[in-house]
């Protein structure tokens, strides 16, 4: 399958590599019977913010004024959307140096979680989560095999 990705950096001091986005969401796609179907046919949006912007949209949306990783919108495949992604770019190199982690790894970590939670996945129940985690780092292996891991710096 071959989907329209919408990647908009809203975080003035994230830089990114659109194609190597997209790519890595066709890798997802291309895999997606692994994983529940994968995310719904249609135009996948990807937003990357800072803590305040992510946690404007966590209050406006969920009632919770926190900053948060990933927030995931679903779409109406009926009229070409699968969804839409918000990710924290702050929270991710923050989350990547207190556990000395790669920031672009974990950066993309939450796209793929928010890929995941469109494909059906839940996080919410210990069973369900740890569903979910397994998901993720099979998701991660697959990229890293294909090297099509994103390169992201936060300056």
């Amino acid at each position: 399958m071959t989907r329209e990705v919408s990647v908009r950096n809203a975080h003035p001091r994230l830089r990114l590599d659109r194609r190597a986005i997209v790519a890595a969401i066709a890798v997802l796609d291309a895999h997606a019977v692994k994983f529940l179907g994968g995310c719904p046919a249609g135009e996948l949006s990807l937003v990357f913010l800072t803590d305040p912007a992510q946690a404007k949209i966590h209050a406006d949306f969920m009632d919770d004024p926190t900053a948060t990783d990933v927030i995931t919108f679903e779409g109406d495949p009926a009229a070409g959307l699968a969804g839409e992604i918000c990710v924290s770019a702050d929270t991710a190199k923050a989350y990547a140096r207190a556990h000395r982690r790669d920031f672009s790894a974990e950066l993309t970590l939450y796209l793929v979680h928010g890929w995941l939670h469109l494909a059906g996945y839940d996080d919410l129940q210990p069973a369900k989560k740890r569903r979910m985690r397994a998901a993720e780092a099979r998701a991660m292996r697959l990229l890293r095999a294909a090297k099509a891991v994103p390169a992201f710096k936060l300056t």
